[in-house]
């Protein structure tokens, strides 16, 4: 036996030591690879944590990005060390590439929504999203699409092309939003009055920001009602708490003032 694996070293001894070499060059490729990729992510990583405006799905994306590169990359390297042809290989990897991409467009479709939005960073995850027929919260964002919830509880799975190609409003984008807040007075009740109460309530709820300042306006005459327009603004955060409290204050408030908040009417004149 031994002289027999002796025979066998000497018979192939050149090929045993140059595919070992190999071996421990496809190795060594390997491994400065994943170490490659390892370094690069801890520095997305850090780079997401000390931006603000470094989306942590974007990094997740450009992460996984990286590490495939890196993987094909390394793996032509190790191809070429064996002595296959890497330019053909490349050349059928094209070819392949163009027909899958044409088999799959409506994937590779989402895939560039995908992209376009991470980069424009159209939303992030945690904003609260209206396009088309949609609303909810973002849960999730990949590359094919984004998981919402809803104020209710639904869950939606909308693909990226369909948010891309329609409008898009982003309502936690803005770190303050403006609400407008209608109240109809009857034509014999002093319009000062009115203005005086809305402002006591805007002094009352500190949650409204003083700028822009807030403003009382006559908004409409209507036909049966004189419309006041409470105007203000508040931080996204507390928006629909202000909004809420703001609202029951002004019914309240205007009803302990004297003023009336009437009835939609018509008068009817009977002519003889």
């Amino acid at each position: 036996m031994k002289d027999l694996f002796f025979r066998f070293w000497q018979q192939h001894q050149d090929y045993i030591t140059n595919l070992a070499q190999k071996l421990l060059f496809a190795a060594a490729v390997a491994a400065g690879g994943k170490l490659l990729a390892h370094i690069i992510g801890k520095i997305i990583h850090r780079a997401a944590a000390r931006l603000p405006r470094f989306d942590e799905t974007l990094a997740s994306i450009l992460r996984i990005a990286i590490t495939y590169a890196l993987i094909i990359i390394c793996a032509i390297i190790i191809l070429d060390a064996f002595g296959v042809n890497t330019a053909s290989l490349i050349a059928l990897l094209g070819a392949a590439g163009v027909a899958v991409g044409l088999a799959l467009k409506d994937t590779l479709s989402n895939i560039a929504s995908g992209i376009i939005l991470l980069f424009l960073r159209s939303y992030r995850k945690g904003d609260f999203i209206e396009f088309g027929s949609f609303s909810g919260t973002v849960k999730h964002m990949d590359l094919f699409a984004t998981t919402l919830e809803t104020g209710d509880g639904v869950y939606i799975c909308a693909p990226n092309s369909s948010i891309w190609g329609a409008p898009l409003k982003n309502y936690t984008r803005n770190h303050r939003r403006r609400m407008d807040i209608p109240v109809g007075i009857s034509y014999t009740d002093s319009i000062d009055t009115a203005f005086r109460v809305m402002r006591e309530i805007i002094d009352h709820e500190k949650r409204l920001l003083p700028e822009p300042a807030p403003q009382v306006m006559v908004q409409n005459l209507g036909e049966s009602s004189v419309t006041i327009l409470l105007r203000a603004w508040a931080h996204t955060d507390h928006y629909w708490p202000a909004y809420w409290d703001t609202l029951r204050l002004v019914k309240e408030k205007i009803e302990a003032a004297g003023l009336t908040i009437p009835y939609p009417q018509h008068d009817i004149h009977i002519i003889r």
